[in-house]
């Protein structure tokens, strides 16, 4: 995208709808993809997307440059989604892994490829939020360190710390469920 970004939030703050348009198109779905990921609620993440992007609309004009468009989008996102959690009074929310339609369906390789993801996605639920941000943010959403840590607020030291101990409780809680779920 180059410098687009930066002349769409200039347009945006200009009253350009169009701008904000195309902005929504460039950065729907990494933003749903990451709200979501955080809140496990789908209509509730599009509903954050959507106060996001008003959010956008309102403040397009005091976005100074000083970071990447990406960075101040994705930190608009964080903190709407910390706002959500406190308003749950941190209420804990799973995620149901709905089973195969079908039970034949797919070969062996395909059952175990689910079976890894689910290990996989069981594990990053099990991280304290901070450490799933950080790791959200850096594998899923490939942000560096810096982009990271002014998403979050913190200095890079802090998130290299949380993406250190997160990809060590993600090994553990990993090799701890390789084999824990045998055929009965």
């Amino acid at each position: 995208m180059g410098d687009n970004p930066h002349q769409l939030i200039r347009q945006i703050a200009d009253g350009d709808t169009r701008a904000l348009a195309a902005l929504y198109r460039a950065y729907e779905r990494p933003v749903y993809r990451f709200i979501v990921s955080r809140l496990n609620d789908p209509h509730e993440a599009a509903d954050i997307l959507h106060d996001v992007f008003m959010d956008i609309w309102r403040g397009a004009a005091s976005f100074e440059g000083r970071s990447q468009v990406r960075t101040w989008i994705f930190g608009i996102a964080y903190r709407k989604v910390i706002d959500m959690h406190r308003k749950r009074a941190r209420v804990t929310v799973t995620d149901d892994v709905p089973e195969p339609a079908d039970a034949a369906e797919g070969a062996e390789a395909g059952y175990a490829a689910r079976q890894e993801a689910e290990h996989l996605r069981f594990c990053v639920d099990a991280l304290k939020d901070d450490h799933r941000v950080a790791i959200t943010l850096a594998f899923y959403e490939d942000m560096t360190v810096a982009e990271i840590a002014e998403v979050a607020g913190v200095p890079e030291g802090t998130i290299k710390s949380r993406l250190h101990h997160a990809r060590k409780l993600l090994l553990h809680c990993l090799s701890g469920r390789i084999g824990a779920r045998s055929p009965a």
